[in-house]
């Protein structure tokens, strides 16, 4: 993250807390996008769950980022995303060219130069992205991808923590229908229209009878 060393441990200590401290889920996920953000020093974080057809990530929270660039749409799953949901982590030295980012000159507007991206897991299963955002091209480390992911994972446990309170008394398969229905729900304004697909990815589509 900064060209310095960072104590990750107390970071993880100093999170933990944020995490006991909260009870409303949205709040939650602000303060642990804000949390990365500043502690790694970098220009911004989201969080983006995906949807129950597994087909497009919603911005559900985010720091450091303008409405516009949040509103450009859902995040198809492509190149990069595929690659996240395999478990792999995906870092990105410049958003603006790589052509594995979906809305590169919306990055360029943005001022986004680099773009780590990790799994968000629970229970075994990953169910979002978590990403940081830089403003100068950066090599993430090792130790920077470790802790984004350690500090998304805590995040979706405390938000499962939360909706548990709710459902405690219902069986599992509905627990998971409900946690998939309402991770839906906290990005149903990013719904509203088509996803944007860019050029280079639209498929020719022959007319009915053509």
């Amino acid at each position: 993250m900064k060209k310095m060393e960072r104590d990750y441990y107390q970071s993880l200590y100093e999170v933990a807390a944020i995490l006991n401290s909260q009870r409303d889920p949205r709040a939650l996920l602000r303060a642990i996008v804000e949390y990365v953000a500043k502690t790694t020093g970098h220009k911004a974080c989201s969080l983006m769950l995906l949807t129950p057809d597994r087909e497009a990530l919603l911005h559900t929270a985010a720091y450091g980022l303008s409405s516009w660039y949040l509103r450009k749409g859902p995040v198809r799953v492509g190149k990069v995303i595929s690659e996240v949901l395999e478990g792999k982590p995906v870092a990105i030295l410049e958003a603006s060219t790589d052509e594995r980012v979906l809305y590169r000159e919306q990055a360029k507007q943005e001022g986004i130069a680099s773009i780590l991206s990790v799994p968000v897991r629970l229970r075994g299963e990953i169910i979002g992205v978590m990403r940081v955002y830089t403003a100068e091209p950066y090599r993430f480390t090792e130790d920077d991808i470790h802790f984004v992911e350690t500090i998304a994972n805590l995040g979706a446990v405390a938000l499962e923590n939360l909706r548990a309170y709710d459902i405690i008394q219902k069986d599992y398969d509905t627990f998971r229908r409900e946690m998939l229905q309402w991770r839906a729900e906290l990005g149903d304004e990013w719904v509203m229209g088509d996803l944007v697909v860019p050029p280079e990815e639209q498929e020719i589509r022959m007319p009915p009878g053509g």
